[in-house]
């Protein structure tokens, strides 16, 4: 599992003191910052808004992946650019001109990326591979972290790889959802190259962060 990124889902840290935590996976070896976005209408949970991720943005020089479940999303892409972001993830089901978006995040200076829901087939990436630097599978239903890992996203994951590779560009396959010492070994093995992990990395406190990252990793 070389070369494998691990990007901890901030939605599982303790949320009095989100700077803290920032700076405590940061030290563990994190990769990424994975900030997940939700607007109670997109999916059913409400979470954080692009003050919070300007707020953390002092915290940490890793590339803060951006994931935004929110539906209408164009009106916010630029808050989230201005506010310190350097992926910025939309889904493709968040609106009817995805290829619009993609080019909108392109403008600003970040990098494009799109998520697909667990219904959503890989094909939908045809038209517009070529506009992104991320694609995100979500392997649970989003809304909420610490669910079961749905198996036939692997299948996805797999269809995604051969997709990319055929482009020969440099575009990460990230998965979202149940990612933990079982299943990660298994979407690597499929082709994933970034994983997102929530509960997975902030199980046990601080202290028990780096072994976490290790573990996710493979070492």
């Amino acid at each position: 599992m070389q070369n494998v990124r691990i990007a901890p889902s901030i939605l599982s840290a303790d949320f009095a003191c989100l700077g803290e935590e920032v700076r405590a996976i940061d030290a563990a070896g994190a990769d990424f910052i994975h900030v997940d976005v939700m607007d109670g209408h997109f999916v059913p949970n409400l979470t954080i808004g692009p003050m919070v991720v300007k707020a953390l943005r002092g915290h940490s020089d890793k590339v803060f992946d951006v994931h935004l479940m929110i539906s209408p999303v164009d009106p916010y892409v630029e808050e989230f650019a201005e506010a310190g972001a350097d992926i910025i993830t939309v889904h493709a089901e968040a609106g009817p001109h995805i290829h619009r978006t993609l080019q909108l995040i392109r403008s600003l200076g970040k990098r494009p990326g799109v998520s697909l829901n667990p219904g959503t087939p890989a094909d939908v990436v045809d038209m517009i591979i070529d506009d992104v630097d991320l694609i995100l599978v979500m392997s649970v239903n989003p809304g909420f972290g610490g669910q079961k890992f749905i198996e036939s996203q692997l299948r996805k994951i797999e269809a995604l790889r051969a997709k990319i590779d055929a482009t020969g560009r440099d575009i990460r396959l990230e998965v979202d959802g149940g990612i933990n010492a079982e299943t990660a070994p298994r979407v690597v093995a499929a082709g994933a190259d970034v994983l997102v992990a929530g509960s997975a990395t902030f199980k046990g406190g601080p202290d028990a962060y780096a072994s976490n990252i290790k573990m996710l990793r493979g070492e």
